[in-house]
């Protein structure tokens, strides 16, 4: 093959890439979490999920495990709250507070026991499906945490002003799902719906989110209400 010919396909290579990657949009939106049956806003804008499931085969690109993820318990709570990570990650749980915990999941997503573990010490979950994980302590009732895996790298987590920015989206059919911790299953499927990402597009508009203000107890992993804690409030430093 001559140079000439050479370079002329390169070229050709370049400017379809860079055409496909102009044809990438980034999304914006603003969500406004509304307590349920009224217009008031609650206040808490922050920690609502939305991501775009691509409709189109050709678009459905199944993103890569990312690297090291943690979802750290501290001051007897988890850090995030939220956590939104792809399908086949593996995220780790250490403990860094000066005494004992039992982080498990029993629910929709997930289901793990990691057991007692003590200051210091790590464990290490692999969230290999797409599902919501409801996370919590087995000693200390206060603590919670979300796991949401997707198979899709098309998704953001608002911020405490309710924006949030989806990067990178390429033009398509994509279904468009919603989360938030304290909305009714029934609100957030009737959020879902399909879109159509245009070169033009550019926001999702304002994405209204009726939700509970009241927060429910859960039990702990044997279905059973928590203990009360020690007098003393050492949150357990031993087994």
């Amino acid at each position: 093959m001559k140079l000439p010919r050479v370079a002329s396909l390169l070229a050709c290579a370049v400017i379809a890439g860079a055409q496909a990657q102009a044809q990438d949009t980034n999304l914006s939106a603003r969500v406004k979490v509304l307590r349920e049956g009224s217009a008031a806003p609650t206040g808490h804008e922050e920690n609502v999920v939305v991501w775009l499931k691509p409709v189109d085969s050709q678009l459905a690109t199944r993103p890569a495990p990312a690297g090291t993820i943690r979802l750290t318990q501290r001051n007897k709570s988890f850090e995030p709250h939220v956590l939104v990570v792809p399908v086949g990650s593996m995220v780790e749980f250490p403990n860094r507070d000066p005494f004992f915990h039992n982080v498990f999941s029993l629910f929709d997503g997930k289901r793990f026991d990691l057991g007692l573990y003590e200051a210091g010490s790590t464990r290490n979950v692999s969230f290999d499906r797409p599902g919501i994980s409801y996370i919590f302590c087995n000693i200390h009732a206060e603590m919670s945490a979300v796991v949401i895996a997707l198979d899709t790298p098309y998704f953001a987590v608002s911020n405490r002003r309710g924006e949030i920015v989806i990067a990178h989206v390429p033009t398509g059919r994509y279904t468009l799902h919603v989360w938030y911790e304290s909305a009714l299953p029934s609100t957030l499927k009737a959020l879902t719906h399909e879109i159509n990402i245009t070169p033009d597009s550019s926001t999702l508009g304002v994405l209204q989110i009726p939700a509970e203000v009241t927060i429910h107890a859960h039990k702990n992993k044997y279905g059973m209400d928590y203990e009360p804690p020690p007098a003393s409030g050492s949150g357990y430093g031993h087994p």
